[in-house]
């Protein structure tokens, strides 16, 4: 066998490589601002201000509202996901085995992106009093308050709202009736009903949300949980100048490393998540090690 892979070889695990990271990457991705193919290590996400709107005397002069105009800067960062296939694997080498590595590599990378974006969410100064999870009125009540402290801050309810939950947190909501009942919800807002299988969120009170194993203090008696409008924040991606296909924001290549007497199947990104509006997320806690309440 030849020590090096034929072009068709890269090519089909280039594809497999991006098709995996869209079905099985990032999951929180979808729900904030985005701009792909940034070209340089800065990205800029322009910020516009409130207008207000003032009267005018018969023939006068109208006051301009004179919204400010701000552009904020992401610096991306650059990740890496390689892993090494040694020679004498090559041969038992498949497509079985192509899908197992790129699954390892998009799935890293799309880890780190929801890392990012977690981080930016954290980051916030809007934050609520935690969660008390001793009862089913109590999870209601605390979810209820953060949805209010959101919207107090002149969120729109416009479909482009988000909320991600830690695992036991989604448990305790989902013995909330209006949360779980098709009753409340329709069947369009139940989980697990459409979309694929990473990515899919449920619909109560105008906010789509998702259960996220992922998010920092899972497991903990302190597990952050946020709700956000997806125009707070935003996530950029570089373009890869050797990506000259523009096939997305993941590439891949495959090297042959004499002293390894392996290949390198290497896979990265150059990213970064920024805030653009504070008063658009709240952030709030809950404690993920109480029992379920049930009552």
């Amino acid at each position: 066998m030849s020590l090096f892979v034929s072009n068709s070889f890269i090519n089909a695990y280039n594809a497999d490589v991006h098709q995996i990271f869209q079905r099985q990457g990032s999951m929180l991705l979808n729900a904030v601002r985005t701009q792909f193919d940034v070209v340089g290590s800065v990205a800029y996400f322009q910020k516009v201000g409130k207008g207000v709107a003032t009267t005018k005397s018969r023939h006068g002069d109208v006051t301009p509202m004179n919204q400010s105009h701000t552009a904020l800067s992401c610096t991306l960062a650059d990740f890496y996901a390689p892993d090494f296939v040694d020679r004498l694997d090559l041969p038992k080498l498949n497509i079985d085995e192509r899908m197992v590595i790129a699954q390892g590599g998009a799935a890293a990378l799309g880890r780190k992106i929801d890392d990012q974006i977690t981080t930016i969410l954290t980051s916030t100064s809007q934050t609520v009093v935690t969660v008390t999870v001793t009862s089913k009125a109590a999870v209601r009540a605390g979810v209820l308050n953060a949805v209010a402290a959101l919207y107090a801050n002149d969120v729109p309810n416009d479909g482009q709202v988000y909320g991600a939950v830690t695992p036991k947190l989604w448990a305790q909501m989902s013995q909330i009736a209006e949360f779980a009942s098709s009753d409340f919800v329709g069947p369009n807002g139940l989980p697990f009903t459409e979309g694929a299988p990473i990515g899919r969120w449920k619909d109560w009170m105008g906010i789509k949300w998702m259960m996220h194993a992922g998010l920092p203090g899972v497991g903990t008696a302190s597990a952050e949980a946020y709700i956000w409008h997806k125009t707070a924040l935003a996530y950029a991606a570089g373009k890869d100048a050797a990506n000259v296909a523009g096939a997305g924001m993941v590439s891949a290549q495959i090297d042959w490393v004499a002293t390894k007497a392996a290949w390198l199947i290497n896979h990265w990104m150059s990213g970064q998540a920024c805030l653009l509006d504070d008063t658009g997320i709240i952030q709030y806690t809950s404690d993920d090690t109480a029992t379920v309440a049930t009552s």
